[in-house]
């Protein structure tokens, strides 16, 4: 039998890792729609943007804007906005963002792609970022792109994996994301590094985000939960892609996510319905289907009151 937690959190990350490879930019008032969408349908953690160079990825540029209009709108709801350096965070505090998340890939060659550094470089970083983000009342956390595989290095010495979280232990941040950008990560392998790093490191605060590139992103978040992790990020109908990976598919659908939760008896807080509604409205949006199990299947509960009639 399996020993499934009572409740998750999920996060949000579609208006960010969603909406940066769209060849179609929403308008900034039709985020700030799709984002009180969210927060009406229940989501708690919202990726809101990134702070990257608006000239690198223009579906990003309103970010700023973004959080200034959303301040203090929701107290209880956390935004957060993914920054590459320094200047992020400074971008942060002028725009009222209250949260940051850094990142470093466990794959040297992802992180020259995606970042222009060596892992390394990127460490060292690190530690200016907390120390300016922390003076200004702004919380930080980290995440690891390709912990489990790159489609350079295929898998991912765990001694590697662990050398970065003890970098973000080092700086100051236990609040660290392990995310399978390259879609490259099997449930049993899932299971192992998940148990390692609750085991070697249970101050630390984990979420997991895994890319449906392969089709086992709900299977990897099964994994993930057996070993006690409780916290995820989805993408609302699947959106998503790293542009520097090969190949490199959508997130794990949310309302796909939240509907396998619903059903196995695991609290989310989140309405599935309204998740699939605002699927739909930003597939009308972008102007092209979104790769999302639910959209085309329904909820099973539907089938069963048509069943009973």
């Amino acid at each position: 039998m399996m020993n499934l937690p009572s409740e998750v959190r999920i996060c949000e990350v579609g208006l960010r890792d969603g909406l940066q490879n769209e060849k179609v930019i929403p308008t900034t008032e039709q985020k700030l729609e799709i984002l009180r969408d969210l927060i009406d349908a229940g989501l708690q953690v919202i990726e809101i943007g990134s702070f990257m160079h608006p000239k690198r990825v223009p579906q990003m540029a309103d970010t700023d804007e973004l959080c200034r209009v959303m301040a203090g709108e929701n107290p209880g709801v956390e935004l957060r906005a993914l920054i590459p350096n320094l200047r992020g965070v400074q971008r942060a505090i002028d725009c009222g963002c209250k949260k940051v998340k850094l990142n470093v890939s466990a794959s040297r060659q992802h992180n020259l792609k995606n970042l222009n550094m060596t892992p390394e470089q990127s460490v060292a970083g690190f530690a200016d970022c907390v120390d300016l983000a922390t003076k200004n009342g702004i919380e930080i956390s980290g995440s690891i792109s390709m912990p489990f595989a790159s489609p350079w290095e295929g898998r991912i010495p765990q001694s590697d994996v662990d050398a970065i979280i003890e970098a973000y232990l080092g700086v100051g941040i236990n609040e660290i994301s392990l995310s399978d950008a390259s879609g490259m990560a099997v449930p049993n392998q899932v299971y192992e590094i998940c148990q390692h790093v609750r085991e070697k490191y249970p101050q630390v605060s984990w979420w997991l985000h895994f890319h449906n590139t392969r089709g086992v992103a709900i299977a990897n978040i099964m994994a993930a939960m057996e070993t006690g992790m409780t916290q995820f990020d989805a993408s609302f109908g699947g959106l998503g892609g790293c542009p520097f990976v090969p190949g490199a598919a959508g997130n794990v659908s949310t309302e796909d996510v939240v509907h396998m939760c619903m059903e196995s008896g695991v609290e989310t807080g989140i309405d599935v319905r309204k998740i699939m509604a605002i699927s739909r409205k930003v597939s009308n949006i972008l102007g092209h289907g979104m790769d999302s199990y639910l959209l085309r299947a329904g909820c099973s509960s539907d089938l069963l009151e048509t069943a009973s009639k």
